[in-house]
């Protein structure tokens, strides 16, 4: 079907032709004919839009477009402002493309294809306010147009692509993944995470980046077989499936360092403070966290002191400055629970002996009590959390066990092979229905709405299984008008930090060498963030050299040893 042409402006015409995916701009050199004259054929020199298989020509960041449009609709159906949409990520994702030279850029003439480069042939996309802009397209439907890029380069690009022997649907396949390693910012599936959390704390929602990745595993946010959503004609095998086809879950450090490197790469300015009233902010995060553990409601006030004393609640520690190496880079939801596990270090020591203690002396004094609420039980609140916490394990573990990674839609990675893959499948999922009737098996009921809270607990049960509003009068002491804790005695996790950039963390951790209360407390925040309990660990680690600096310095200056652990006779959690 041949294209339909409109003149843009003097000396060039805009093609829309019946495969809305690839727009083009091409520029007229001799502009006599244009007067009283219709353009009647397009040059052959130009590259089918379609292909035999009634697929069109695609490139790989039309892809990843669609994977951002897809995964910023669900964060829009989940609350997100809707500007983040068109004034956020839309510049973000027009940034990249310009600085990785695929869009918006001047390809110097007779320039050699050796790397990925879709580039536009104007010099600069704003000087054409008649143009549409590449950005603005997220915001439209898949049925509109999409990336301007040079037809000359591209036609070069596909005979480039057509010579290899790998197959691919998309143009560009095999050059992508030919590409160094060491050159820009490449995009990937992970990346598509960074971008829209970059954006997510740009605006400051309420959504932390653990929260966030929880919500791309449980499928509220497109992310595992997101490619089933690209429209019919983008045929995607071969080669496109190692780009598009995601085989793990998302990982925190991953996608965490991907955010930074991707907002150094696009140079963007300092991002808006985060302040006391933000949700990111770590007495907020505390104030969550602690009621997600089933933990006091008076161990806020113990979280909010140090992290004034420390100085972690200070705008410019907080606020996230692209390019500054001196800033340390912040994992909000992870700093707001290594500050609440300092603080149960300092309460109640957490060395498996001394916080029993308190249970039992906490246990005959709520016997007795009669007035005021009852006193915290370090003991029950342990019996109580691991109970609801090894139920929730479980879930988890069966859910993932039971994950169908293959998707619905057949994949295949060559043509030969295309008719025996349908053929495959079509084979079991009949199979699968014949034995579902057969074994009676009930169908998956839809996905629960997504929730902030994982672990919920109401004071209105009356089993006491709520310790909200338990009192911490059994571990701490009134002296000089002030609550101080009863035992001035604190172990610390290590004596001395590792070098980050050299080591990957701060310190070491290894469970045996310490106390089970310490890795059980661990192992509840590393279960509520979906971490490793080693990046706590870490952050626990950077709280306690701060919070002790000027006693490290004194004592480390005359080479002494701060304190020895005193470990009970058995490495166990006491029994209940």
């Amino acid at each position: 079907m041949m294209g339909q042409s409109m003149q843009v402006r003097p000396g060039s015409f805009f093609l829309l032709n019946c495969i809305p995916l690839l727009q083009r701009a091409r520029e007229v050199v001799n502009t006599d004919f244009i007067t009283n004259s219709r353009v009647q054929t397009i040059s052959k020199g130009l590259k089918k839009q379609e292909k035999n298989d009634g697929g069109c020509e695609w490139y790989i960041c039309e892809g990843f477009q669609l994977v951002l449009k897809k995964q910023v609709e669900a964060l829009e159906a989940l609350g997100v402002c809707p500007q983040m949409k068109d004034e956020i990520l839309c510049n973000f994702w027009r940034c990249y493309l310009q600085k990785s030279k695929q869009a918006y850029c001047k390809r110097p003439a007779g320039e050699t294809v050796k790397t990925l480069s879709v580039c536009e042939s104007s010099t600069d996309v704003d000087s054409d306010p008649e143009r549409p802009s590449l950005l603005h397209l997220l915001s439209l439907s898949e049925s509109e147009g999409d990336l301007q890029t040079d037809c000359s380069f591209a036609s070069s690009v596909s005979k480039v692509s057509e010579s290899t022997s790998v197959y691919s649907g998309s143009v560009d396949g095999s050059l992508y993944l030919m590409k160094n390693q060491k050159e820009k910012l490449r995009m990937t599936m992970p990346m598509t995470l960074s971008f829209c959390y970059l954006a997510l704390l740009w605006v400051r929602e309420p959504i932390t980046l653990s929260e966030f990745l929880r919500f791309v595993v449980e499928g509220h946010i497109p992310y595992m077989n997101v490619f089933q959503h690209f429209p019919e004609k983008m045929k995607l095998c071969g080669l496109d499936l190692k780009i598009f086809c995601v085989e793990s879950w998302p990982e925190y450090k991953e996608v965490f360092n991907k955010m930074h490197e991707l907002a150094a790469f696009l140079d963007l300015p300092r991002f808006p403070d985060i302040t006391e009233s933000c949700f990111l902010h770590p007495d907020m995060l505390c104030m969550k966290y602690l009621m997600e553990a089933n933990l006091p409601d008076e161990l806020h006030n113990w979280t909010c002191r140090v992290v004034k004393k420390i100085g972690i609640g200070e705008v410019d520690f907080l606020t996230l400055t692209p390019g500054n190496k001196s800033t340390r880079k912040v994992k909000y939801d992870v700093l707001a629970a290594a500050v609440i596990v300092v603080v149960l270090k300092l309460l109640f020591l957490l060395d498996d002996h001394y916080e029993w203690l308190l249970s039992e002396f906490a246990e005959e004094r709520n016997k007795n009590n009669t007035e005021g609420g009852p006193y915290f039980e370090f003991k029950k609140w342990y019996e109580v959390v691991k109970h609801s916490l090894d139920v929730e394990q479980k879930k988890l573990d069966e859910e993932k066990a039971k994950y169908l990674w293959r998707c619905e839609k057949p994949l295949f990675y060559s043509v030969k092979n295309k008719s025996k893959v349908l053929k495959r499948r079509q084979m079991v999922v009949n199979l699968q229905n014949q034995f579902g009737k057969l074994s009676g098996s009930v169908q998956r009921a839809e996905k629960p709405n997504p929730s902030s809270f994982q672990l919920s607990w109401s004071e209105e049960n009356t089993d006491g299984s709520c310790f909200h509003g338990h009192s911490l009068k059994g571990v701490l002491q009134e002296k000089c008008g002030l609550l101080t804790v009863m035992n001035p005695d604190y172990w610390l996790c290590t004596v001395k930090l590792c070098n980050e950039k050299l080591c990957g963390h701060l310190a070491h951790y290894r469970e045996v060498e310490f106390p089970q209360s310490y890795h059980f407390v661990l192992g509840l925040f590393s279960f509520l963030l979906r971490i490793q309990p080693s990046y706590i660990h870490d952050e626990v680690c950077m709280i306690e050299h701060r919070l002790f600096n000027k006693k490290l310095c004194k004592k480390l200056k005359y080479n002494t040893v701060l304190r020895k652990i005193k470990r009970p006779k058995t490495s166990s959690v006491k029994p209940m």
